[in-house]
């Protein structure tokens, strides 16, 4: 069919490779230096490539030329953003949520010893800060832990070391996106609380819980002693 289509001037081409990466529909590729059309099928005629080349290398022209082809361009788009992804895990991407693999020692276990049986620690529900209510008896002279998601998976005994006799309040400001300061200032604030510990994990993105708990105490206009312990990855209180 005749249609209107980019043509791009390789004598005036430099390479920058900006035309490629403004067309979202991966019609142009970098070749042997050289910006070149290489999938006649993806290109709209919108032209969103022009603007960006500092050249002047890329005019309209009407010619034969197949049809644009919008399945094939959102299945490459699935592709490449899938490409993307892997790509971002395997680099490392976000330190938080860098894949890796944990060996622990296996506890030695006696066969006649009778088996432990655990005991709950939690007194509160519910546990989320965003849905944890301002106002509640239970915060009336509590001691109040403020902790990250992934701390009660990482560290074996959080019940019992952390848990037991506080309340506890846990989020993910990675997952959650929210500032969890101004809640917690109005927990502080509105309730006699005794101390608070904050326990999070080594992990960059854990500090966005540390500040927002930091900020509560700072502008609940109260002096409530307070501290904070680091968990890391493996499982261990960091000094």
């Amino acid at each position: 069919m005749i249609r209107k289509i980019i043509h791009i001037d390789e004598e005036k081409c430099n390479g920058c490779g900006l035309c490629a990466t403004a067309c979202h529909e991966g019609a142009i590729d970098i070749i042997n230096g050289k910006a070149k059309l290489v999938r006649e099928n993806f290109c709209d005629g919108f032209g969103d490539c022009l603007p960006g080349c500092p050249t002047g290398a890329i005019t309209f022209e009407e010619r034969e030329a197949p049809a644009y082809d919008e399945a094939a361009v959102q299945e490459n788009k699935k592709k490449k953003e899938l490409q993307e992804k892997m790509k971002h895990l395997h680099e490392g991407g976000c330190p938080g949520s860098r894949m890796r693999m944990l060996e622990q020692p296996e506890a030695a276990e006696s066969v006649a010893s009778a088996p432990v049986q655990l005991v709950s620690r939690l007194r509160n529900w519910p546990v989320q800060i965003k849905l944890a209510p301002v106002h509640a008896p239970y915060f009336e002279g509590a001691k109040l832990l403020i902790a990250a998601d992934c701390t009660a998976y990482a560290y074996a005994n959080f019940h019992q070391e952390f848990m037991r006799g506080k309340v506890t309040l846990i989020g993910c400001p990675k997952l959650d996106a929210v500032d969890y300061s101004e809640k917690l200032t109005e927990i502080l604030r509105s309730n006699d609380i005794q101390s608070v510990t904050i326990l999070r994990m080594e992990v960059p993105c854990c500090g966005g819980l540390e500040m927002a708990a930091k900020k509560a105490l700072q502008t609940s206009g109260k002096f409530i002693p307070w501290q904070v312990v680091t968990i890391s990855i493996d499982g261990k209180i960091l000094d």
